[in-house]
C-alpha cells in the first residue's frame, strides 16, 4: 500500500532527510586511498547519532553497518570490513540513512578514490545524470514509467546497462515502502504520481551488462562481468508545485560531491 504524506509530514521528513545527506557528504570527506570502509562507517554512524539521528541501515533485517560501501564492480550492498582498504583509482558508492523523530532519510553518491580514469568518471556523471533527469519525471498525474524511462534511455544512449533486481523505493517510517521505482519502463505506464507520494530515485548504471549476482555474504551486490557500477540516491516528495527533494543540505541537493569534496 502507498502511504500518502500530508504537507506537515512532508516537512518533518526533511529533517531526517538533511541529517543524511550530511552524514553522505561527512563520509565523502573520508574518502582517500588508504582508508578501509570500516573506518568510514564508524565515523558516519558517530555522526548521524552525535546530530540526533539513528542509523537506519545498522540492524535492518541483520545488516551489520551503517553504511553500505559498494566498490567498483560491486553494485549495492556493500558490507564496510577493516579489511577493505580503499585504493587510488576505486570508485565506490556510499549509501546512508538516517532516522530522526522516526522518519527515515536515504541517499547514495559514488566518489572516486584519488585519481580515477575517464572511463570511470564518464559512467558516474551519466549515472548522476540519470538521478537527475529521473527526478524531473517525478510529478503529479506522471507515472512510474516516466521516471525509469529518463534514467533507462540517457544510460543506454552512451551504452551503459540499467540494473533491473534492485530498484528505487517508498520511503517513510521504513526505510522501504510501496511502490517500487524501477530505472528502466516505459512512458506513460506503472503508478500515476501523486501529490504526497514520497520515494527514492537510485540509478544503478554498470559499465558492461548490468546481470548481477550476490556474494556469499548474503548482502554484497556485484556485476555478473566484473565491470565497475554506479550508483546515485535522493528522497524526493511529489508535491503539487513539482519534486522536492529532502535529501537536501544547506550547499543544495544538486551540488556535485566526488572523490570527498563538493563543488
Amino acid at each position: 500500500m502507498i502511504h500518502i504524506k500530508s504537507p506537515q509530514e512532508i516537512e518533518e521528513m526533511k529533517r531526517a532527510g538533511k541529517l543524511s545527506k550530511e552524514a553522505l557528504r561527512f563520509a565523502g570527506t573520508l574518502v582517500k586511498p588508504g582508508v578501509t570502509t570500516k573506518e568510514i562507517d564508524s565515523a558516519v554512524e558517530n555522526f548521524i547519532r552525535l546530530h540526533g539521528g539513528i542509523p537506519t541501515f545498522k540492524g535492518y533485517y541483520g545488516y551489520p553497518a551503517s553504511l553500505c560501501s559498494s566498490i567498483n564492480d560491486q553494485i549495492v550492498h556493500g558490507i564496510p570490513s577493516p579489511s577493505t582498504v580503499l585504493k587510488e583509482g576505486d570508485i565506490i558508492s556510499i549509501d546512508t540513512g538516517a532516522t530522526v523523530d522516526g522518519w527515515v532519510g536515504d541517499n547514495a553518491w559514488t566518489f572516486y578514490v584519488g585519481a580515477v580514469s575517464d572511463e570511470a568518471k564518464a559512467l558516474c556523471e551519466i549515472t548522476r545524470d540519470c538521478l537527475h533527469d529521473a527526478i524531473e519525471q517525478a510529478l503529479p498525474g506522471n507515472h512510474l514509467g516516466d521516471i525509469g524511462f529518463a534514467a533507462q534511455s540517457l544510460a543506454e544512449k552512451h551504452g551503459y546497462g540499467v540494473v533491473r533486481d534492485y530498484v528505487g523505493h517508498g520511503v517513510g517510517h521504513d526505510m522501504h515502502e510501496d511502490p517500487n521505482v524501477p530505472n528502466y519502463g516505459k512512458k506513460g505506464r506503472g503508478v500515476r504520481l501523486q501529490v504526497g507520494m514520497v520515494i527514492a530515485i537510485e540509478p544503478m548504471i554498470t559499465l558492461g551488462d548490468y546481470a548481477s549476482h550476490t556474494l556469499p555474504d548474503g548482502w554484497g551486490v556485484v556485476t555478473d562481468d566484473g565491470q565497475i557500477a554506479a550508483h546515485y540516491e535522493n528522497t524526493l516528495a511529489i508535491t503539487k508545485d513539482g519534486p522536492v527533494v529532502l535529501t537536501a543540505d544547506d550547499l543544495g541537493a544538486d551540488c556535485i560531491m566526488q572523490g570527498g569534496e563538493s563543488d
